[in-house]
């Protein structure tokens, strides 16, 4: 006999030898059924694996991340076989699961592959997975594993293995394929209901640009035809919200290549935004007893080396800048944190002056290959709402907590509601990856822990996701199309403080070395501002728009009471702006609904007459003529539903 352990800690005794879907069956008939995949032991294993061990099992359905790396990663085996048949003499290389589906990429030889392919290579793989042919693995050597790659001719398949070590090697069987495959399938390819092939793109073989270009197919798949359907109305949704889109259609921000890729401009409009942003923090820090610092945007080499941000970005990252002087090199800035303890190490402190909190939206430079950058979301320079808080031991706890409550608040005030917490803590097995003391990170990671707990987080430990100088708090948090995002991070460092020689002078009057808390609820303001407008569609909060309202004019004849309401609007506190063109009423609306206006406010001879407006709402609401004193009382109470003050 031999114990199972499952995931709610319960323990069940079988015969050695029963495979993981025998344990499922045994949980439920039911649950059975939806089983997909499993791990034993922190293993990825078929639902046929036999057991014969104790250990711990873990069983996934399609509703688990991993269940779904299992199902795509099977799709993609479907795909190859389908471009096998339909194309013959193709040469697979490697076909993974990504995040939302699947890729393989091929040799196609002399074949091309375009969009007028993608229906026929669809049927094709519905066609195979009607056939509910069952996924199974075998070991094969590695003399027998080169032998049939080689008399194939795929010097692809061959490298690969010719890399791996004899007795370790496995190939996938299903219908009348086989792959060279390292195993975690789905029991069949029956399961496989709806596919979809989304592009198609050049791809070298290794990354290697001085390697062979292949053709890359990407494809995503479902259980149910109703998923795909949804997914595919979703990617539109996306489309429709896509930052650059919006951001162009705004006239938030814009790119020059002469500026260079990677470094955003931000129009009048978008500045604007940002401004608000940084204010809004701005206050919030300020109750919270943090100080605002500015530092330069470059540094001596020295200061990074110092750091240990040089060994981590310096290679990659853009290169020195030299001086006329001998010798001496500067480098642009990548992190903010390297000043801020420069600032705190120009004066002595004692323990009755902790804790000290230095806050800077800093701009920061990085070198992103320009295949990665992307939109505001990957750029090379971008300014982070950066603070570093210096405290003893003893005032961690609620320091760590404090930066809890800021980073909810700036949530809740932009409509993130729906968000979870991670604690990034080290992958033990690569200590190489940080730089340290062990047991001063086991504080930190305790430390994090227990304030989310404290906090009541729902929240989950994911190891080797840690800065290279420390554990982190990450909020993941998801828009409105249900997509998942970090946003917010929180930190605690041991590390810069003995890099740095930091001290304070203790109640004992002996110095001690701070603990130094790194936070940004933002994050990038950038990539911040990205998510937001795509959250939002556009549609920002009140009190962050960049005008509240447009004022209409039905003709020329109303322009002067269109300046009056324009005026008192100023007064109010209310941003506004008036459209007097001579255009018609209907093409005006039309176009303020485009621009995502919160309030259309229209003036004609009766609003004149009364002197009273007419507003309506962004999406049609209509809320009838009212005096502006009305239309500031409505304003003012939307923006204090979202925008409430800070109790730091």
């Amino acid at each position: 006999m031999i114990k199972i352990t499952l995931p709610d800690g319960s323990v069940r005794e079988y015969d050695s030898g029963i495979t993981a879907m025998g344990v499922a069956k045994d949980i439920s008939e039911g649950f059975a059924r939806n089983v997909i995949s499993a791990k034993f032991n922190d293993t990825t294993i078929e639902t046929s694996t036999t057991l014969t061990t104790d250990g711990n099992l873990v069983l996934y359905t399609w509703k688990d991340k991993e269940g779904k790396a299992a199902f795509w990663h099977s799709s993609s085996h479907v795909l190859a076989q389908a471009l096998e048949e339909l194309y013959p003499g193709v040469k697979l290389s490697i076909g993974p699961s990504i995040e939302n589906g699947f890729y393989y990429d091929v040799d196609l030889g002399e074949n091309t592959i375009s969009d007028k392919d993608f229906k026929k290579i669809e049927d094709k793989m519905l066609e195979i997975a009607r056939g509910k042919h069952d996924f199974k693995m075998r070991s094969i050597s590695k003399a027998d594993a080169l032998s049939k790659y080689q008399t194939e001719g795929n010097e692809y398949k061959t490298e690969l293995i010719e890399n791996l070590e004899d007795g370790t090697i496995t190939f996938c069987d299903h219908d009348s394929f086989t792959d060279l495959c390292r195993g975690g399938h789905i029991p069949n390819t029956g399961i496989i209901k709806a596919v979809k092939i989304m592009s198609v793109a050049g791809a070298y073989w290794r990354g290697d640009e001085n390697n062979k270009q292949l053709t890359r197919v990407y494809g995503t798949s479902f259980p149910k035809q109703k998923e795909l359907k949804e997914y595919l109305e979703l990617l539109e949704e996306a489309k429709k919200r896509d930052h650059r889109k919006l951001g162009k259609e705004l006239g938030l921000f814009t790119f020059s290549q002469k500026v260079g890729q990677g470094l955003p401009l931000w129009l009048p409009k978008g500045a604007a935004l940002r401004e608000r942003l940084e204010q809004f923090l701005k206050k919030a820090q300020k109750k919270a007893g943090y100080e605002m610092v500015v530092t330069p945007h470059i540094g001596q080499k020295e200061l990074y080396v110092t750091s240990g941000h040089y060994a981590k970005y310096g290679e990659d990252s853009f290169q020195p800048i030299n001086t006329p002087a001998d010798g001496e090199e500067f480098l642009l800035k990548p992190m903010n944190c390297p000043h801020h303890c420069e600032i705190y190490k120009s004066e002595p402190w004692s323990y009755r002056d902790l804790p000290i909190r230095y806050a800077e939206f800093g701009t920061v430079y990085r070198y992103e290959q320009s295949g990665e950058l992307h939109g505001l979301t990957r750029v090379r320079g971008f300014t982070q709402d950066d603070a570093h808080i210096f405290c003893t031991p003893d005032q961690l706890d609620e320091e760590f907590k404090k930066v809890i409550d800021l980073v909810l608040y700036v949530f809740g005030s932009l409509g993130f509601e729906n968000f979870t917490a991670q604690v990034s803590v080290r992958d033990l097995d690569k200590p190489e990856k940080y730089i340290g003391d062990i047991e001063n990170w086991e504080k930190a990671e305790n430390a994090i822990i227990n304030a989310a707990k404290d906090k009541g987080l729902d929240f989950v430990v994911e190891s080797g996701e840690a800065a290279f100088y420390g554990p982190k708090l990450d909020f993941m948090v998801k828009d409105a199309l249900g997509r998942s995002w970090q946003l917010g991070t929180i930190q605690v460092d041991y590390n810069l403080p003995e890099r740095f020689d930091l001290t304070y002078k203790g109640s004992d009057n002996e110095l001690h070395r701070p603990i130094m808390i790194h936070r940004a609820p933002f994050g990038s303001m950038e990539r911040f501002i990205a998510i937001l407008l795509e959250h939002t569609g556009g549609n920002f909060p009140l009190w962050l728009m960049p005008e509240q309202a447009i004022v209409l004019s039905i003709s020329e004849k109303y322009e002067k009471y269109s300046e009056k309401v324009l005026n008192l609007l100023e007064n109010a506190e209310i941003r506004a702006l008036a459209d007097d063109r001579n255009e018609t009423i209907g093409k005006k609306i039309r176009e303020a609904e485009m621009n995502k206006f919160p309030y259309i406010i229209i003036i004609g001879e009766q609003e004149e007459k009364d002197q009273t407006i007419s507003v309506r709402k962004h999406g049609g609401e209509d809320l009838g003529a009212i005096t502006i004193a009305e239309f500031k009382e409505i304003v003012t109470k939307e923006i204090n539903n979202t925008l409430k003050p800070f109790n730091g």
